[in-house]
Formats: C-alpha cells, sequence, structure tokens
C-alpha cells in the first residue's frame, strides 16, 4: 500500500508588534532583576565575614546613644569624694613612676636615674615629684 501523505495543519500565527515588544521587555526587565539579585545574594556570602566590622560600625551608628547608668550622687565636699579622688591621683602617679622605671630612655638620662636611685632608697614626696618631673 502506498503510503498517503497526510495533509498538513496550518496554525494561523498572528504576530502582533505590540505584545512582541511587551513580552521582549519584560523578560529583559525579570532577567536584569534575576542577575542583581543573583549578585546581592553571593556578594552577601562570600563578603559577609570581611564586612563584618563595617556593618557592626554603621549599626551602631544607626542605634541611639544608650544612656550611661548614672553616677551615684556624691557632693563635691563629702569625705567619700575626696577619697575617691585622692585615690585617683595616687593610682595615677603610681603608674606614671611605674612607666618612668621601667622605660629604657630614661637609662641615659642622668638626672633621672638620680631621683629613681632617691626614689627606691629613701622615697618621699620630693623624690617621686622629682622622678615625674626629670624622667619622661
Amino acid at each position: 500500500m502506498p503510503h498517503r501523505p497526510t495533509p498538513r495543519r496550518s496554525f494561523p500565527i498572528s504576530l502582533n508588534a505590540l505584545q512582541l515588544t511587551g513580552s521582549i521587555a519584560l523578560g529583559m526587565w525579570l532577567g536584569f532583576i534575576a542577575i542583581v539579585l543573583t549578585c546581592w545574594l553571593v556578594s552577601r556570602l562570600l563578603f559577609s565575614e570581611q564586612l563584618a566590622p563595617v556593618t557592626a560600625a554603621v549599626e551602631q551608628l544607626a542605634k541611639p546613644p544608650v544612656a550611661a547608668q548614672p553616677i551615684p550622687d556624691i557632693p563635691p565636699q563629702s569625705p567619700l569624694f575626696e577619697q575617691y579622688e585622692e585615690n585617683l591621683r595616687k593610682n595615677e602617679q603610681q603608674q606614671r613612676l611605674d612607666q618612668a622605671r621601667s622605660s629604657s630612655r630614661n637609662l641615659s638620662n642622668p638626672s633621672c636615674q638620680f631621683w629613681l636611685q632617691q626614689d627606691r632608697t629613701a622615697h618621699s614626696e620630693k623624690s617621686r615629684a622629682n622622678v615625674l618631673h626629670f624622667c619622661d
């Protein structure tokens, strides 16, 4: 039996230029959005550790400052306040004396060496004052 050709079916295709242009524009726009979102996600994943200090600083600047805990209201004339100020002065003076003693720059300064030795052997207010004056 001879093979008989089947009749071709024809599908009517109507091209509307406006629909075609709109479809292409929508596809390009969605593709652009997809590329931008992909780049954003990749940057968040790859650079999150490197930018952590920057993001922390930005977040800290965005937050309003937290009010510090109130300091107890001690009148300046009270003995506790005077004792506190005296302790602060003593601690600061002791730190400066320790720095002067441990500084290698003071080894070549004879005046400093003299007053450091005086302060070690017979320490007094005068020797401490001169150590602070002559030593860096």
